[in-house]
């Protein structure tokens, strides 16, 4: 089926994407493998009007705002493959449908690759965290740790002091330098290098992390910045540009989320750094007006 537009992931900035489109009365799909990246936090922070929210709440309610539009088509399977046709871009399904459009926005998100650390993973979402914006106000005052995973750690220590007492637990990682180390110690910083063996607490709740020389350190939450990749390989199958970013690939867009690749947009997490849910909508909404307005401008110039 030929589409206006096709949207590649079903999260914060692929269906404000599609709703904007959707709302200038184009054809949209949008194609959700149902796996956004927040899918382990139990509730959504600083996310205007919505602070508190339960992400998958928040997605369902999107949706279902997004489907009374009668332009709109939504497909639960992931893309796998993208080329370009007469006309636009095939999108190939899983399940080996296959869709056409004019225009894409590539919304597909990033995967997190977490330390190998027993205790971690589960944790993770819970009281193992990456954003003190998100998450720091409830642990505030509380003992904190940052893992250093890069050499930016040393920096998310510095930040995230300021909602308590904080350790960064370098893991047998490298000292920060000297002006770090300076600024740690102003900030109140304690640096641990020992080796992490475990995490520990009750469920998903963190108490302790266990060190390689038998020490035990109390503690409530550990931050960390992963690296991160990109969920799909079709931004490189179309051949847009990637950048390196600070915690992994974001594909390269232009003020108005356009891509190298003519009629293909990125937004959201794809396509920036750092990740935040309220940056990933804004982008979406700034893709889905772009869209729209390149069909009708491009068609004139034609």
């Amino acid at each position: 089926m030929q589409h206006d537009a096709i949207v590649i992931g079903g999260s914060y900035a692929g269906l404000s994407a599609a709703i904007h489109i959707a709302r200038a009365r184009r054809s949209v799909c949008v194609i959700d493998a149902g796996a956004p990246r927040n899918r382990f936090a139990d509730a959504s922070h600083g996310f205007f009007g919505q602070d508190g929210d339960e992400p998958h709440a928040m997605l369902a309610k999107a949706l279902a705002q997004l489907q009374r539009y009668p332009t709109v088509q939504i497909v639960a399977d992931e893309a796998i493959r993208a080329s370009a046709v007469a006309g636009g871009f095939e999108i190939e399904l899983a399940d080996r449908e296959a869709h056409t459009a004019a225009k894409l926005v590539l919304a597909f998100g990033i995967c997190d690759v977490l330390p190998e650390l027993p205790g971690l993973a589960e944790r993770w979402g819970k009281s193992v965290l990456h954003c003190p914006y998100c998450h720091g106000f409830e642990y505030a005052g509380q003992r904190l740790g940052v893992l250093q995973t890069m050499p930016m750690s040393a920096h998310q220590a510095l930040l995230i002091a300021d909602w308590g007492p904080t350790t960064l637990f370098l893991n047998r990682g490298d000292m920060p330098g000297a002006e770090a180390q300076a600024s740690l110690a102003r900030r109140g910083v304690v640096i641990e290098p020992a080796q992490i063996v475990a995490l520990r607490g009750e469920r998903t709740a963190l108490s302790s992390l266990k060190l390689g020389d038998g020490r035990e350190v109390a503690i409530d939450a550990l931050y960390l910045a992963p690296r991160s990749t990109l969920n799909s390989p079709i931004a490189e199958q179309l051949g847009c540009a990637l950048d390196e970013g600070p915690f992994g690939p974001v594909i390269r867009t232009d003020a108005a989320k356009l891509t190298s690749v003519p009629g293909v947009y990125a937004a959201g997490d794809t396509a920036r750094a750092p990740h935040n849910a309220s940056w990933a909508a804004a982008d979406g909404v700034t893709a889905g007006i772009s869209l729209h307005q390149s069909l009708i401008f491009e068609s004139l110039a034609a």
